[in-house]
């Protein structure tokens, strides 16, 4: 698996608000989906197609630091496997591994600049 870029989340404090704002600017189109105050976001098209991403209520990854800017996260094979790459490296884990019913396993880590980004491992059977 060659760990591409699968997934990106805008947080937000206002979600209507943020939603209104990205679709005035670019057209893109926005579906509740899951809990309250997260939308999955349609920016592509048939012939040119996006990588998936979400707007949601601003969060803490971090306990104490709000989530500012643009999250992303990468579809890995083993996320325990990351994991145990990232700590090796000089990262941090800063949100451990959990389960998205339906989706897979979600990890969030510190990179050794203090950038967060998350690992996915994709199953559908996940619990």
């Amino acid at each position: 698996m060659p760990n591409n870029l699968t997934h990106f989340a805008i947080n937000a404090d206002d979600t209507a608000r943020a939603c209104r704002f990205y679709q005035n600017v670019f057209g893109w189109e926005f579906q509740s989906w899951g809990q309250p105050d997260f939308f999955q976001i349609s920016t592509g098209d048939k012939t040119s197609p996006s990588v998936q991403g979400a707007l949601q209520k601003r969060r803490e990854i971090v306990p104490g630091a709000h989530m500012v800017g643009y999250e992303c996260s990468f579809a890995v094979a083993n996320v325990d496997a990351i994991a145990a790459a990232v700590e090796a490296n000089g990262g941090t884990i800063v949100m451990s591994k959990v389960a998205i019913p339906g989706v897979g396993r979600l990890m969030f880590f510190k990179d050794t600049e203090g950038n967060i980004a998350g690992a996915i491992e994709f199953d559908t059977a996940a619990a």
